[in-house]
């Protein structure tokens, strides 16, 4: 039998999540940065930067989500 859920289908379902969790937390590294002297990045920046690292990283917890469903 095919496996119902395989990883790309898995990511694409994940993915919304994983690249809102990116943003807020690339939002809230630039508030910690700014301590620094570092500028804080604005909201559209946020999830700009989110969108393009949430995938790779949805990719990843997509990988683990799969092999605990094989299990």
């Amino acid at each position: 039998m095919k496996d119902a859920w395989s990883i790309p289908k898995l990511t694409l379902v994940l993915y919304p999540f994983g690249a809102g969790a990116a943003a807020v937390n690339v939002f809230f590294a630039s508030l910690i940065t700014s301590w620094i002297g570092w500028p804080v990045l604005s909201p559209l920046a946020s999830i700009v930067i989110g969108l393009v690292l949430g995938l790779p990283l949805t990719y990843a917890y997509a990988c683990h989500i799969h092999k605990l469903m094989q299990k």
